[in-house]
């Protein structure tokens, strides 16, 4: 074997090498783009919970002003009905 037949030889290691890293280095890229993916549903499933949580919570706070108004206006009328209930026997002693 002549010198050229080592440096022909050299080549193809340093190449085999080269090859051999860059299918590592893509190995790793497509487990860290999967990994990413995964992250990624994770986080869009956390964030539909979130809106329906949020939409339930909206829906929860609609009925208790509703209730707060009804109850004011039940309010209202007892303390109408107190002042009459008042201001009548006031007036007859």
């Amino acid at each position: 074997m002549g010198p050229s037949t080592m440096d022909l030889n050299e080549s193809f290691q340093r190449l085999e090498e080269k090859i051999s890293r860059a299918g590592e280095a893509f190995k790793r890229a497509v487990a860290e783009k999967r990994d990413l993916e995964h992250a990624l549903e994770k986080l869009k499933e956390g964030s539909s919970e979130n809106e329906r949580r949020f939409e339930a919570l909206q829906h929860e706070v609609q009925l208790l002003r509703r209730e707060r108004e009804e109850v004011r206006v039940r309010i209202e009328k007892l303390l109408e009905q107190i002042e009459q209930l008042t201001g009548s026997g006031f007036a007859e002693q």
